[in-house]
């Protein structure tokens, strides 16, 4: 299949039209370079120099598409005419050529014809001055400076300048684009830690909520009831207080605090006492020094929700937490009977899971959640390590 030539550029188009009809005019007119007697024009008369205006003018549509080529055939073109009486038109598309042949062409053709035109014409004025040691035959060199060096010179120019604004651009959109992703980043990292700490404060609360209205409506035990309704009572009213502190957070965006009871171990005692209120038998057993309050919230958060999944899941008996500060990290352990039980089952979604693994992957801890078998029977053990020494480090520093 033959290959179609390159379409024109409108503005080549019409750049060749006002050169053709420019050439017409100023040989309609009878206006040449040289007269009929100049000893280098070996074709006289005004129709050959037609011929080269004609050449020159179809090398104009080439010249964004095939710059090179259009060049190559121009210079023979010119050099033709100045075997005729010439043409000022076929010279300044020539101009126009090199120009574009710098601007246009490859990088290599831009670096190049710079130079060639150069040396061309550093030749073209010592070497006619030194064969006839007249001072006219400097203007020889000024001519092939201004026909060649000239436009190759502006089109380097340009050309350089085209490509620095064009580099700029990209950098312009590379950092447009990294700033957009850090924001997605920033984004999503924020939904996600709104995310945890929204299971964490509510997921407690609602889950001792579903299962003692499931445990009011199977058993027929005005007692049982009540002492249902009013666990049931306390879960919303302190699932509700925590909610409006979110909010209030998340509405007052100014301020990039934490919310302001942010949970601390002093409060593990609370919680196990909340967890033995709605119905779990739960040791607390914890020995640590101060730790930085990253590390007091995520202990904290992952505690509650392992409290939580026992409340859910877990088969009747005890369910141990022991934390424990040692090599320079705090270690966590929560323990619930691990097997079948007939108690109601609240729903679960495996997000508690999910965010306990997270609050220790952001402290550089590690985190684990598995059964295991004991002297107890199975059992269903968290175990996370959160190190607290370089976190300490960090913030002293």
């Amino acid at each position: 299949m033959a290959l179609r030539p390159p379409r024109p550029h409108r503005f080549d188009v019409w750049t060749a039209l006002a050169g053709l009809a420019g050439g017409l005019l100023l040989w309609g007119l009878g206006l040449g370079v040289r007269g009929a007697d100049d000893p280098i024009v070996l074709f006289d008369g005004r129709w050959p120099l037609l011929v080269p205006l004609a050449v020159i003018a179809g090398c104009e549509l080439l010249r964004r598409t095939a710059p090179r080529t259009a060049l190559l055939t121009g210079t023979l073109a010119l050099a033709a005419d100045t075997m005729t009486q010439g043409s000022i038109a076929t010279i300044v598309m020539y101009t126009d050529l090199m120009y574009a042949a710098v601007l246009y062409g490859t990088p290599a053709t831009a670096r190049r014809l710079p130079w060639i035109t150069g040396m061309l014409t550093i030749a073209a004025t010592l070497v006619p001055y030194a064969v006839w040691r007249v001072p006219e035959a400097l203007l020889i060199g000024l001519v092939v400076g201004g026909v060649a060096f000239t436009p190759a010179s502006t089109g380097l120019i340009v050309r350089n300048h085209r490509d620095a604004a064009e580099a700029a651009r990209l950098r312009a959109e590379q950092t447009a684009l990294l700033a957009e992703m850090d924001r997605v980043q920033a984004v999503t990292a924020e939904r996600a830690r709104m995310a945890r700490e929204l299971h964490d404060m509510v997921a407690n609360h609602l889950s001792a909520i579903a299962i003692h209205s499931t445990a009011a409506l199977s058993l027929d035990d005005e007692k049982t009831s009540r002492d249902a309704l009013t666990v049931i009572r306390e879960n919303s009213v302190q699932g509700l207080s925590e909610m409006r502190r979110l909010i209030g957070i998340l509405r007052d965006g100014a301020d990039d605090r934490e919310p302001a009871a942010t949970p601390t171990l002093d409060g593990l005692g609370a919680l196990v006492e909340g967890a033995r209120a709605n119905g779990l038998d739960v040791t607390l057993d914890a020995t640590y020094d101060s730790v930085p309050a990253p590390v007091e919230l995520a202990a904290y958060r992952i505690v509650q929700e392992s409290l939580t999944n026992a409340l859910k899941h877990a088969a009747p008996g005890k369910v141990t937490v022991l934390l424990r500060r040692l090599d320079g990290g705090l270690d966590i352990r929560v323990a619930s009977p691990y097997g079948g039980r007939d108690t109601p089952r609240a729903p679960g979604s495996g997000a508690g899971l999910v965010g306990m693994r997270e609050r220790a992957a952001l402290l550089d801890g590690t985190f684990e959640a598995a059964p295991e078998s004991g002297p107890d029977g199975r059992l269903w053990v968290v175990r996370a390590s959160l190190p607290v020494t370089d976190i300490a480090q960090g913030e002293t520093e």
